[in-house]
């Protein structure tokens, strides 16, 4: 590390209290902003409408049959992951 990146980091206790609690704020402001959001999506009239429209044409929909493969491709995703959790 150099002078320079030392000056940078080595803040007077109150400017770093100071710093801590604007982030605090923003992150505040992003979830607030995020359950705002979703709230009004759960509110949303049209949602159930929304939800509703592949059904009436299920030919247009994909099913299990179309892609037999899918399972053993995903128990095999599944399984490369947990060996690479386990090996770290």
């Amino acid at each position: 590390m150099t002078a320079a990146d030392l000056e940078r980091v080595d803040v007077p206790l109150p400017v770093l209290i100071a710093r801590v609690e604007a982030t605090t704020a923003r992150k505040r402001a992003v979830i607030a902003a995020g359950v705002a959001a979703e709230a009004r999506h759960l509110c949303d009239p049209s949602d159930t409408a929304f939800a509703a429209l592949p059904c009436p044409h299920p030919e247009t929909c994909s099913t299990d049959a179309d892609y037999p493969e899918w399972p053993a491709e995903i128990a095999a995703l599944i399984a490369r992951s947990d060996n690479a959790r386990r090996n770290r």
